[in-house]
């Protein structure tokens, strides 16, 4: 089975993709975790939606493009310009609130929300705050989080953090949990 994905791009997506590569933002998720991203959100009708590190939005417009109608979906950066690429382009969806704010300052004043799904692609929700955005995922809900294989961005010592963050995960008898050694690790747990 090859790795290539052969199916519709979101509509905003190549547009996205050639802002962030004139940006010079490297941290973008893949095209296989955003596949997987959309299918994933295609589970959640009428879903509330919560993505932590918006980056240029590529993750961010495949999830939209697997929401239905009723679903809403908040998606939090706190670098302006990468954000301002994401604004330009999926700004028109009455589904999206893109919010620029530090994503611990913003858990911790939003604890009392919750969520049908979290993707986790930044600091926080993954490494730090990580017990507090688990209490905002609903029962049933699912939790995600990329880059859990090494990457060559990977600063010295972040192996040891990722694995230890996998343990961890491992430990929480609330969670079912798969890893998936594809793409770029990509882990999916879900509450029980």
């Amino acid at each position: 089975m090859t790795e290539e994905i052969n199916q519709t791009l979101p509509e905003a997506y190549t547009a996205i993709q050639e802002a962030t590569k004139q940006s010079g933002f490297t941290m973008a998720s893949d095209m296989l975790t955003c596949s997987l991203l959309r299918t994933l959100a295609g589970t959640k009708p009428s879903g509330a939606f919560l993505e932590l590190g918006t980056g240029t939005g590529l993750s961010t417009a495949w999830i939209l493009d697997g929401m239905d109608k009723e679903a809403r979906l908040i998606s939090i950066d706190n670098e302006p310009k990468f954000l301002e690429i994401a604004h330009k382009y999926l700004n028109t969806d009455n589904r999206l609130n893109l919010i620029a704010a530090d994503g611990g300052e913003w858990i911790e004043s939003n604890k009392q929300l919750q969520f049908d799904y979290i993707f986790a692609d930044t600091w926080h929700g993954k490494y730090l705050l990580l017990d507090e955005v688990l209490s905002m995922l609903k029962k049933g809900g699912l939790y995600i989080i990329d880059d859990m294989l090494p990457q060559p961005n990977w600063p010295e010592g972040h192996a040891k953090k990722a694995q230890h963050l996998i343990g961890y995960l491992e430990s929480k008898e609330d969670l079912f949990l798969t890893k998936q050694v594809w793409a770029t690790g990509i882990i999916v747990a879900t509450k029980r």
